[in-house]
């Protein structure tokens, strides 16, 4: 009997990305990074240049994880998958446990004191001044950040397709990053880190327990 996961590849790499990824960037720094900025520039330049950085880092992360599946035997890349898969997820959820309940606040202030340090030689008002700045902060920040070892960790699992991947994570740092920009501050105010990390650990854990039954079938 199919299941939701195998019935359809693409479409269920689509929709795991989609979930994975918007849980992922909601409350990231970078989401109020795209908040901060938007509120001092046109939202749209603001857009441009944190949607590049985002859709830049989701290739070189599914290239890397398309890597490691392909570097390794078939039989073991099941097995590579479900232990990332739950060791990510365990380790979200234990990680939850320790973040207080100012933590969104927290990730505010950090990406304010790196917008105003990049803008301390003075306003940037030209368009492409507004996307190059977006686009540098925003890809630096995003490397090591959480929502690269999903889409690394997504890439590794062989039940998914690179085009559904990429399709779902391009649409959920879309809606993100126009959530922050559109409604940043209104939203900002609402999210709870501690029920993201811990909605994304379970979500994890699912996909860690799909991976075991294809690896142990």
């Amino acid at each position: 009997m199919a299941t939701p996961l195998t019935a359809d590849p693409g479409l269920a790499a689509f929709g795991s990305s989609l979930t994975a990824i918007t849980l992922a960037e909601l409350g990231d720094k970078t989401f109020f990074m795209d908040l901060i900025l938007a509120a001092r520039h046109r939202g749209r330049d603001v857009f441009l240049g944190a949607f590049a950085a985002l859709a830049a880092v989701t290739l070189i992360s599914l290239g890397l994880g398309y890597g490691l599946r392909e570097l390794l035997p078939a039989a073991v890349v099941p097995w590579l998958a479900a232990v990332l898969f739950l060791g990510f997820g365990i380790k979200l959820i234990v990680d939850a446990q320790g973040l207080a309940d100012d933590e969104a606040q927290e990730e505010e202030k950090e990406a304010e004191e790196v917008i105003n340090q990049a803008e301390s030689r003075g306003p940037i008002n030209a368009s492409y001044a507004v996307i190059w700045e977006a686009f540098m902060l925003v890809f630096i920040a995003e490397l090591g950040d959480r929502t690269q070892f999903t889409t690394i960790f997504l890439a590794t699992a062989p039940a998914f397709t690179f085009t559904g991947l990429l399709a779902g994570a391009l649409a959920g740092h879309a809606i993100v990053t126009a959530l922050a920009v559109g409604a940043g501050q209104w939203i900002g105010t609402r999210i709870s880190e501690k029920l993201l990390y811990r909605l994304s650990g379970g979500l994890f854990i699912a996909f860690g327990l799909f991976a075991l039954h294809q690896a142990t079938s």
